[in-house]
C-alpha cells in the first residue's frame, strides 16, 4: 500500500475514532444519570466512661437516718440495697449507688426498677401511671429508654410497680419517678 494512502487511511480511522467517541460521550449526556442509594452503615460510637467514680456524680447512697416504708414493706428487703424515697414513692437502691454488669443489648444497658407506694395494689391498677425519666448527668448522651409501667407482685417484694429501662450508655445517671402527686429522682452509676 503507498505511503499516501497509509497516510489517509490512519486520518480516516482517527477521524472515526474520535468521532465514535464524542457520539458515545454525546450519548452519555443525554442519559439522565440513576440515583443509586449508598449503602448506609452506622459506624460505632466509642463509649468514654471513666473507669472509677468521678466525685462529680452526685450518688444516691444510704444516709444517717434511711426512709422506712409502711408496713408490710418495713419487713421486706433486699441485701445490700436500701430503700430510698417516701410513702408517696420509694424505691430500692444498692447501698453503693452503682449499677453494674447489667446485661448488653442494641437499646443499652438493661436494668428493672421498682417503686412502691403507699396503698398501690398491684391488681387494682395493672398499668400504673408511673412515668419514668432518666438523663446523664456526666456526659451528653441520649435521654434513657424506659419501658411502659406494669405492675407487679411477689412474696419478697409486695404490690409493686415496675419499669424496664435501658442506658444508651454507662456513666452518672439521675432517673425520676412521677406517680400522680409524688416526684422521687436519684442518682446511680452505671459501670462495665
Amino acid at each position: 500500500m503507498p505511503k499516501l494512502h497509509l497516510f489517509f487511511l490512519i486520518i480516516i480511522l482517527t477521524s472515526f475514532l474520535t468521532g465514535c467517541a464524542g457520539n458515545a460521550a454525546a450519548q452519555a449526556k443525554e442519559v439522565e444519570p440513576v440515583s443509586v442509594p449508598e449503602k448506609v452503615e452506622s459506624t460505632p460510637t466509642l463509649e468514654v466512661v471513666l473507669k472509677d467514680l468521678p466525685a462529680s456524680c452526685p450518688l444516691t447512697v444510704p444516709q444517717e437516718q434511711d426512709f422506712v416504708p409502711p408496713a408490710p414493706y418495713d419487713s421486706l428487703g433486699f441485701i445490700g440495697h436500701f430503700w430510698f424515697g417516701s410513702n408517696s414513692l420509694w424505691t430500692e437502691i444498692p447501698d453503693n449507688g452503682i449499677w453494674e454488669g447489667l446485661p448488653h443489648n442494641l437499646e443499652g444497658y438493661t436494668q428493672k426498677v421498682f417503686w412502691w407506694r403507699d396503698g398501690y395494689v398491684w391488681n387494682e391498677e395493672p398499668e400504673p401511671k408511673l412515668v419514668v425519666t432518666g438523663e446523664r448527668l456526666d456526659a451528653h448522651a441520649p435521654l434513657l429508654n424506659v419501658s411502659k409501667a406494669t405492675n407487679a407482685y411477689a412474696g419478697d417484694i409486695g404490690s409493686a410497680m415496675l419499669v424496664g429501662v435501658d442506658f444508651p450508655t454507662l456513666g452518672c445517671w439521675k432517673i425520676t419517678g412521677k406517680y400522680n402527686d409524688a416526684e422521687l429522682s436519684f442518682v446511680v452509676w452505671v459501670a462495665p
